[in-house]
């Protein structure tokens, strides 16, 4: 094994080979899973002046007799925040295929598009196993990730597959969708100012063996900028049919994590209004599962939504002014809230089967809901136990629409007083006089739902 990652290191180069042994074997003990093809095989482009490592560009040189090599300190370096990443593999994004999803477009050969990658891989090939059978002609690693290793595909109703992937490893892909764009676009303006004034000096010149100095483009760090509430009160509606919205949004953390960059607005759907930009992983995540249009199913995601992170993402909900007056939560979420939180002691639990002394609960929950939170005296919401293995559990409790939401608003002030000290429905005046229905279609690639 090669030395860890220390700092003060040479930046001497490498040869591409060296530098793939090198990566592998700095990232033997990582928990995402790399590939030994990081520097040589598709979608790797050493000509185009850069390899994806993880969220980092790492330089490509080209020194005398044509040869490729890169800095051997930006692949210690790569691997350093890879071997920092922890995943876990029961927390799944899923990311494909969705119906009526729009045609991710890359405009060559180089562009990592990663989902675009996967799901014509898979739909190709028919299943993750048969893309084994390709090796040589098809290319197995996004940014020296090996995603093979952790794609896991889940069948319903017997004939409709989907496919997931770690949200830590879906959080890398974004970074590195993201770090690649903004390396092209300082590429193309450098080449458009030097068409104009000449030659600049670049700020990476690497020695060849025979003493002189070729230039590599060393794209910049991108910088994003946090999120302040810059888009506070703003209409979805009116904000996403401005030109540029998309490039201003790319310019922000997520408002969520802080950590990846901000691909879409997400919008309360009830009322309207931007809440903030969120990354894809964090969209995901707050998406509901919906089994039906008034029925969804209680994924184990939200025991981040309400228990670990409930601060951050009761926060994030409240950038809505509709919810923040109202004090509650869109119906999806309020609907999910009640079945996890509010009535989590009525769900009975089973001797665990695995010969433990412990006890599991039992079955999934799932809470549905008749009437509308336009009318909410008509408004019930119903929640009962699947797959019980008994065949018992299955209502637990009916909890009227205006007794959730007077459970919400306790539960809000205890658990967040700064977020419920903003709350209240003297906060706004120029609500809409009703909040809109909620958008029952969940099949496209609307990931901005909720």
């Amino acid at each position: 094994m090669p030395e860890r990652v220390m700092p003060g290191r040479t930046d001497d180069l490498i040869t591409l080979g060296a530098a793939e042994t090198l990566w592998v074997d700095l990232t033997a003990d990582s928990a995402v899973p790399t590939a030994s093809g990081a520097f040589t095989r598709s979608p790797a482009h050493p000509q185009a002046g850069y390899v994806l490592l993880g969220g980092h560009t790492v330089a490509t040189v080209r020194a005398s007799g044509g040869r490729w090599s890169v800095p051997k300190a930006e692949v210690w370096r790569a691997a350093a925040d890879l071997n920092a990443v922890g995943m876990d593999r029961q927390d799944l994004v899923r990311i494909g295929p969705f119906r009526g999803a729009p045609r991710q477009e890359y405009s060559d050969e180089t562009s990592l598009c990663w989902r675009r990658r996967i799901t014509c891989e898979l739909q190709e090939l028919g299943s993750p196993e048969r893309t084994a059978g390709r090796e040589e002609d098809r290319p197995y690693h996004l940014a020296g990730i090996d995603w093979r290793q952790i794609l896991v595909e889940r069948t319903h109703d017997g004939t409709r597959r989907t496919w997931w992937l770690p949200r830590a490893v879906v959080r890398l892909l974004d970074a590195a969708e993201h770090t690649e764009k903004q390396w092209v676009q300082a590429a193309r303006a450098r080449r458009a100012t030097a068409a104009v004034t000449g030659p600049l000096p670049h700020p990476r010149q690497a020695p060849n063996d025979d003493g002189r100095r070729t230039t590599s483009p060393k794209g910049p760090t991108a910088v994003l900028r946090p999120y302040n509430g810059e888009l506070s009160g703003q209409l979805y509606s009116v904000l996403s049919r401005k030109p540029g919205t998309s490039r201003r949004v790319a310019e922000w953390v997520c408002a969520v994590c802080r950590t990846a960059p901000a691909t879409v607005l997400d919008h309360c759907h009830e009322h309207g209004y931007v809440r903030a930009p969120v990354c894809q992983s964090c969209n995901t995540q707050e998406r509901p599962d919906h089994l039906y249009s008034n029925d969804i199913r209680v994924a184990g995601r939200y025991t981040r939504l309400f228990d670990t992170d409930a601060v951050d993402w009761l926060r994030h909900w409240h950038r809505c002014p509709g919810c923040r007056a109202r004090t509650t939560l869109p119906l999806p979420h309020l609907a999910a809230w009640t079945a996890h939180t509010a009535c989590r002691s009525l769900r009975p639990t089973h001797r665990d089967p695995r010969g433990s002394r412990g006890r599991k609960p039992c079955g999934v929950l799932r809470v549905s809901w008749t009437g509308s939170q336009q009318a909410p005296r008509s408004c019930l919401l119903t929640v009962s136990v699947d797959f019980c293995p008994s065949g018992e559990h299955r209502v637990l409790a009916q909890v009227p629409y205006r007794e959730a939401a007077d459970r919400f608003r306790i539960w809000l002030a205890e658990t967040a007083p700064t977020v419920a000290a903003a709350a209240g429905p003297d906060r706004l005046d120029d609500l809409p006089a009703q909040p809109r229905p909620v958008i029952t279609d969940t099949n496209g690639e609307g990931l901005a739902l909720f």
